[in-house]
C-alpha cells in the first residue's frame, strides 16, 4: 500500500520505518491517528504517521495512505474500525522499529462531552493501552482529528 508525505510525494513504508529510527534516536515522539470520511456511499479511511519533538525540529513531518471502501459500515463499527487501524499500523511500526515508543490518537470525544462518539471513549481508550500504547483522544488527538481528517475528505 503507498503511503504519501505531508507534502504530497509518494513514500514506501521501508523509507519511513528508516525515518522513524532516525526520529527515535533524535528523541522524537510517533503517532499513529486515523479518522475516515462516508461519502456518497463509499467510506475513505486514512492513517497517519506523525512525527514531532525531536532534538533540532522545527515542526512535523507525516506520513498517510488512504483506503477506500464500497460499502461503508454502521458509524460505531467505523470509529472502531479506525482505532484498529491505528492499533495495528503502532504494532506494525514497533515490529519493525522494537525501541520506538508510539501513541495512539483517536478521535472520539470524552465521555464527559456527551457526543456521539463519547459512550465509546472508555472501550477505545483501553483497547489502545491494552494493545501497550499510550493514547490521546480530544482535544489532543491531532493526529486522527486534524492531520488523518485533513486528506479523508
Amino acid at each position: 500500500m503507498n503511503w504519501t508525505t505531508g507534502a504530497g510525494k509518494s513514500i514506501n513504508f521501508f523509507d519511513i520505518t528508516q525515518k522513524i529510527k532516525s526520529h527515535n534516536k533524535n528523541k522524537g515522539q510517533v503517532i499513529v491517528g486515523t479518522d475516515s470520511h462516508v461519502k456518497t456511499g463509499k467510506c475513505t479511511f486514512t492513517t497517519t504517521i506523525v512525527l514531532v519533538g525531536a532534538q533540532n525540529q522545527k515542526g512535523g513531518l507525516y506520513f498517510y495512505k488512504i483506503e477506500k471502501y464500497n460499502d461503508p459500515d454502521r458509524f460505531y463499527n467505523r470509529i472502531l474500525k479506525e482505532a484498529e487501524k491505528s492499533i495495528n499500523m503502532a504494532m506494525k511500526i514497533t515490529e519493525l522499529c522494537p525501541s520506538t515508543n508510539v501513541e495512539i490518537h483517536i478521535d472520539i470525544s470524552p465521555e464527559e462531552c456527551n457526543n456521539r462518539t463519547s459512550p465509546m471513549a472508555k472501550m477505545l481508550v483501553g483497547y489502545a493501552v491494552g494493545s501497550g500504547f499510550a493514547c490521546k483522544i480530544k482535544p489532543e488527538s491531532f493526529a486522527a482529528s486534524v492531520v488523518a481528517d485533513k486528506h479523508s475528505k
